[in-house]
């Protein structure tokens, strides 16, 4: 019976965590369960999914990116500055900042894949260095993006946010980029040992760059509907978002070994539980503080849990031998 309860909380118990604590907000407050609440909840989680589905492809071939905050920062300011003092068309400059996003990835990928520097390193390293140019870029203070542009922040499709939809299919495509294309295989193939990858001929120098790439464009993606749900582009944008991009992934289930998980059906229940654990505090009307004291809490035990997943893993393999 042990055993068996063990397997169930290895293998489902982030599930069953996320239905106790809907449940739990549920009973304890008044407006949580109400429909347009739940929508809400979607409807401001859609940046961090986007981000954190980017940064589970690098997580997946075993490497890190912990620049993606500041990638968006960066990128989301050069697209404002230009929109602010250029006129540039927001169609353009939204099309830049997916661009600068990218070439912020590239750069990242450069680093790790042709110099050969620890992706944890190179990217603590470009981190700062985005952040600091953004700030010099902005001056440390709010751009304000035109009127027509803030007013997107609320727009609708029928009842649901367009940048709900805008998550879904950004996702889902990622989701089968990763599942269903060569590109995934040799993610998962570089995750599980990139020593072997290589000698079996799989291009991984390419893939690692490219996952890169897509990790920076996914976190201008994020960027922009922050930007857009904010109205403005704030010193402060992007802070943290790696860490809480990285908790959702891992929560998710996507090890941090490399080479197990999946995108959709990973990140979208991970970032949902992140912001519903910070709607429902809200609602509960505790204080703000508690909110990275439950954060971290989930992120503790979401890595315990990975960890003695792959311990499983690990003896079974053993076992076979």
């Amino acid at each position: 019976m042990r055993i068996k309860i063990g397997d169930l909380l290895s293998q489902h118990g982030f599930l069953i965590v996320l239905a106790a604590t809907f449940l739990f907000f549920s009973v304890a407050t008044e407006h949580f369960f109400q429909a347009d609440n739940i929508l809400n909840i979607v409807h401001t989680m859609s940046p961090l999914a986007i981000t954190a589905c980017g940064l589970a492809l690098v997580v997946i071939s075993g490497r890190l990116d912990i620049s993606i905050g500041s990638t968006a920062f960066l990128s989301c300011a050069v697209g404002a500055l230009l929109m602010q003092q250029s006129g540039l068309a927001p169609p353009l400059a939204a099309f830049v900042v997916i661009c600068c996003g990218a070439l912020l990835g590239a750069i990242n990928g450069t680093i790790i894949v042709a110099l050969g520097v620890n992706s944890l390193i190179a990217t603590l390293g470009t981190m700062i260095v985005y952040r600091g140019l953004a700030l010099a870029l902005t001056d440390a203070l709010l751009v304000q993006l035109p009127e027509p542009i803030r007013v997107l922040g609320n727009a609708r499709l029928g009842p649901i946010p367009t940048d709900i939809l805008i998550m879904l299919v950004l996702v889902a495509l990622v989701h089968l980029l990763h599942a269903r294309t060569a590109f995934g295989r040799q993610l998962v193939a570089m995750g599980n040992d990139i020593a072997i990858a290589r000698k079996v001929g799989l291009p991984v120098d390419r893939t690692g760059f490219l996952s890169f790439v897509l990790a920076g464009a996914l976190a201008a993606v994020g960027g922009i509907l922050t930007t857009v749900q904010n109205g403005a582009v704030s010193p402060w944008l992007g802070s943290g978002l790696e860490f809480t991009a990285l908790a959702v992934v891992v929560v998710g289930g996507i090890s941090l070994l490399g080479g197990r998980g999946t995108i959709l059906f990973g990140i979208i229940p991970g970032a949902f539980i992140f912001e519903m654990i910070r709607n429902g505090l809200t609602n509960l009307g505790a204080d703000p503080y508690s909110y990275r004291l439950v954060g971290g809490a989930e992120i503790f035990a979401a890595m315990y849990a990975d960890a003695l997943k792959s311990g499983r893993l690990s003896m079974k393999r053993d076992a076979k031998t």
